[in-house]
């Protein structure tokens, strides 16, 4: 039987590890002491809820699985099939190429060929990289074509803190709009919104047992450093999900049945919302032969 995740890469910087998938160069573990700090599954089992998954050439979902390239309607594979969308990009079935295997960093690449729904080739690489009590991801796309293109790029991990119970975690972020979901294809609709007095307003910390969302979050408000900090803590441990300013966006998911935890919490770090091959909503504009980098990360405070 063929592992869904294919195999798997370990690496290592003290107490720190973290594990890579080489399908879908996902992250299916990160612990520092043993302790977790993401939400792992067994390494021959697919990962449940999308959980740890690289998401491009666009992250979240694409209305009907279409959309409008120069003038012209692209017809993208269904791959939400119950909501009739296309979800989470090209890349997180597909086996990646192993760049470099170092003992505290791994790099992987792939080529996104010009398929149906898709008409712009594009090479893509991703490193993960530890230090002593924080995982660094960084991502960089690059047009291969012969005319420019709007990209996204997202993650879908879930945090925890050790075995402490998801809903008594706090959840902070740096968010002042929110733009909801509405109808069964669960895409945004209207404006975005001032969190300002609203369910959304995470700025100064709610309990996760409180809430229950699928939800973009936009606005973000940069920390003295110029990064966006998500926060999950839990009285003095906290787990910052740190992103560059070119993440303008986070999605925040609860479900009540990721297998082996049950009630969990994805932070999805996202250049740009659902819907943005439409919308254009913060898509990243590559011309021909031009790359995009950016990182995000994780850092522990015990």
């Amino acid at each position: 039987m063929v592992n869904p995740t294919g195999q798997q890469f370990e690496i290592v910087r003290g107490s720190a590890r973290a594990v890579v998938t080489e399908i879908g160069a996902g992250l299916r573990a990160f612990e520092i002491n043993g302790v977790p700090y993401v939400e792992t599954f067994p390494e021959d089992a697919k990962p449940p809820k999308g959980a740890g998954q690289v998401l491009l050439p666009w992250p979240n979902r694409t209305k009907g699985a279409e959309w409008t390239y120069q003038g012209e309607k692209q017809q993208l594979e269904v791959t939400e099939e119950a909501r009739g969308n296309a979800i989470h990009g090209l890349t997180r079935r597909r086996e990646w190429t192993l760049v470099e295997h170092a003992e505290s960093s791994i790099t992987f690449e792939i080529e996104v060929e010009r398929q149906q729904g898709w008409p712009v080739p594009l090479h893509a690489r991703i490193t993960y990289a530890l230090a002593p009590r924080e995982l660094t991801v960084t991502h960089e796309i690059r047009n291969e074509g012969e005319s420019a293109i709007g990209v996204g790029v997202g993650t879908h991990p879930y945090f925890r803190i050790g075995d402490v119970p998801t809903d008594e975690l706090t959840l902070t972020l740096s968010a002042t709009r929110v733009r909801p979901y509405v109808g069964d294809q669960q895409l945004p609709y209207g404006p975005e919104q001032d969190v300002e007095g609203t369910e959304y307003d995470f700025r100064r910390g709610t309990l996760v047992g409180q809430v229950d969302l699928d939800t973009a979050f936009g606005g973000l408000t940069p920390g003295a450093d110029g990064r966006h900090h998500h926060v999950l803590s839990y009285g003095e441990q906290s787990v910052d999900v740190w992103t560059d300013p070119d993440f303008r966006w986070v999605q925040v998911f609860t479900p009540e049945d990721l297998v082996g935890r049950g009630r969990a919490i994805a932070i999805e770090p996202m250049t740009c919302p659902a819907d943005a091959l439409n919308s254009g909503t913060d898509l990243i504009e590559l011309e021909p032969g031009t790359s995009w980098t950016g990182s995000w990360g994780v850092r522990v405070q015990v």
